[in-house]
Order: C-alpha cells, then sequence, then structure tokens
C-alpha cells in the first residue's frame, strides 16, 4: 500500500513525464506554458497488450485565459512516431521559436 504523502513516480520519455488518463496521454511538465496531449484513436490487441494504430498529437497552451488552446495539430501510425513529433514540437514552443 502508498503512504500517504509519498511522491508519485511516473513515466519519462527525454526526461518530462507522461500522464495516462483512458484513452490520452499528456506529455511535457504540467507547469510549463506548452503541454502535448496523445489521444489514442485506434488500437489493436498483440500479444495480449493493447498497442496503438494512430495517435491525434495536440501541442496545447497551459496556462493562462487560453488554457488547452490547441497550436498545432497532427496524426501518426503509431506511439513512437507521435512521440518524436511531439517532443519536437514541444522543445520549440518552449525554447520560443
Amino acid at each position: 500500500m502508498a503512504k500517504k504523502g509519498a511522491k508519485k513516480e511516473f513515466f519519462t520519455y527525454k526526461g518530462k513525464p507522461l500522464f495516462r488518463k483512458g484513452n490520452q496521454i499528456y506529455y511535457g511538465n504540467p507547469t510549463d506554458k506548452y503541454i502535448i496531449l496523445f489521444t489514442l484513436s485506434d488500437q489493436q490487441v498483440v500479444n495480449g497488450l493493447s498497442v496503438a494504430n494512430k495517435v491525434v498529437i495536440e501541442l496545447m497552451t497551459n496556462t493562462g485565459k487560453e488554457k488547452e488552446k490547441v497550436i498545432k495539430k497532427a496524426e501518426r501510425e503509431g506511439l513512437y512516431q507521435a512521440l518524436d513529433i511531439a517532443e519536437f514540437w514541444l522543445e520549440d514552443a518552449l525554447m520560443g521559436n
């Protein structure tokens, strides 16, 4: 059983946390100005595991009045390709380019 007040450990990709809720995965620090939302739009079962076929990627604002405003959107085949473009978008946005 987890202890009260214990710090939760999250999966990370290139130093940024991944949070999953249902068929959505958030990527990035919750306190940063931008965050990525992955929506797993199509999945199949491979060897007993659910694997994403199509992933919608959205770069969104994460602060202020325009919280969750979509800046960029794309769709990729598989989570690896989605993570690849998301990392580029997020780094670019956070550096102000």
